[in-house]
């Protein structure tokens, strides 16, 4: 496989932006290969090799990289209409008018310009709507570049992950591990009437795939009733990918609060966006004392790529094609496991997916998950299948890092740079994209 291109554009990268790059998770080794253009379900690099991408933008392109006509015809519509007003425009009134009908905690929105302007707002409205300072976050959960979230430490011991943020912020963030229903309650026994918020993924996207255990959005639904916080459910990845126009919230039953969306709410352009009942939402700025504000927010190209894709999917049995070509790549990878790699465990749910490099196996492998572990009691692999972050991290990273990228990458299959992020299946995928993922698999592990 060539790579002179790409090599070149590195060297050419260090020289001119930190790394190399413009989000850490790019910065691959030795060095990244640069894209060139998208082809439906694939990418061609600079040097002109074609892969199979399952990255997806990491999230965004629920249709693939070739947008439908009617979206093309949105966006261009849009762009060719002037770049942007800082005033309103109908389309934001639409697109904010179809999550309200769709989506179960919805009755309104703002708009914002990224997933981690949107979990910072919502952390800001949790506050400024309960009058309380402290948030409780999933030990190894990520929800963005933000302050009040980057920390590490268990209970209220902890700390912020990186330089730059003073200790201040950490005092205020209190963490639990996914899945764990007695820490939760632990936590609102000694500081639940200082907590303005719990924040979580329905699902762990930012961590390997993590499905909750029956009943714990359940309990976070109730811990917080009873305590009078707010239920953030941080839905940047799962919104509208997991449970359809509903969400994951949708597909699990349980309303929370407030609800962050990116990603595929803006249709592949940069996009947040915080969601929730009226009497939350309107204490934002300017029914309300919480500010927020943004030059970008709402914009007018965003917001047509967003209602127009939407609009795509719900009528175009999207969700069915997408859905049913993850299960049977699921179901395929969990066939290819059990055969040649046992203690690794197959993850995902809707169109998301990956292998995470678990390193224990059961003695019997009847009967568990078949399409991506669903933290089913009855499972041979329950008592040792990952259900929180810190799981995932004791995994075999390194393996998957360092052998089993670049082996899926000479093969021709484009996946998420590390274990922890999620991968994704498109619209454009096919079976034949499929079976030859597959075939990839059997040969690298």
């Amino acid at each position: 496989m060539n790579d002179d291109q790409s090599r070149s554009l590195y060297g050419r990268a260090l020289d001119a932006m930190p790394g190399g790059v413009n989000s850490s998770v790019r910065a691959v080794r030795p060095y990244p290969f640069f894209i060139e253009r998208g082809d439906g379900g694939h990418v061609v690099d600079a040097d002109g090799n074609r892969y199979i991408d399952y990255v997806m933008g990491y999230g965004p392109l629920l249709l693939g990289h070739d947008l439908p006509d009617p979206v093309t015809a949105a966006v261009q519509q849009a762009a060719a209409e002037g770049p942007m007003y800082g005033a309103p425009t109908e389309v934001e009134v639409e697109l904010a008018e179809f999550l309200a009908r769709h989506v179960p905690s919805v009755e309104m929105t703002r708009f914002v310009n990224s997933g981690t302007e949107a979990t910072v707002s919502a952390v800001r409205l949790a506050r400024g709507y309960t009058g309380r300072d402290k948030v409780v976050i999933m030990q190894g959960g990520y929800h963005g570049a933000q302050e009040s979230t980057l920390v590490e430490g268990a209970g209220s011991d902890t700390h912020p992950s990186s330089p730059g943020i003073p200790d201040s912020f950490a005092e205020h963030t209190l963490t639990v591990p996914f899945n764990d229903e007695e820490a939760v309650w632990e936590v609102f026994e000694e500081h639940g009437d200082e907590v303005a918020a719990v924040m979580t993924e329905p699902v762990l996207g930012n961590y390997g795939i993590v499905h909750p255990v029956d009943g714990y959005l359940e309990t976070l639904r109730e811990v917080t009733e009873e305590h009078g916080a707010l239920l953030v459910f941080d839905e940047v990845i799962t919104g509208f990918r997991v449970g359809g126009l509903q969400c994951a919230q949708g597909k699990f039953g349980v309303t929370p609060d407030v609800t962050t969306f990116g990603k595929i709410v803006g249709g592949g352009f940069p996009v947040g966006a915080i969601g929730g009942k009226t009497e939350i939402i309107e204490h934002f700025t300017p029914s309300g004392e919480v500010f927020q504000s943004g030059t970008f927010s709402g914009h007018p190209v965003t917001m047509a790529a967003g209602l127009e894709t939407l609009r795509y999917a719900a009528e175009h049995d999207v969700y069915d094609h997408v859905n049913s070509l993850a299960a049977e790549l699921r179901e395929g990878l969990t066939d290819i496991c059990a055969d040649q790699a046992p203690a690794y465990t197959v993850v995902g749910t809707d169109s998301m997916f990956k292998t995470v490099f678990t390193r224990d196996a059961p003695d019997d492998l009847g009967n568990q998950c078949g399409s991506g572990c669903r933290q089913r009691e009855s499972c041979p692999r329950y008592d040792i299948c990952p259900k929180t972050g810190g799981d995932i991290k004791r995994a075999d990273t390194e393996r998957w890092e360092r052998l089993h990228w670049p082996a899926m990458r000479e093969r021709g299959v484009f996946l998420t740079a590390n274990q922890f992020e999620s991968q994704f299946v498109c619209d454009a995928h096919t079976e034949a994209d499929i079976e030859e993922t597959l075939e990839a698999y059997k040969e690298v592990l």
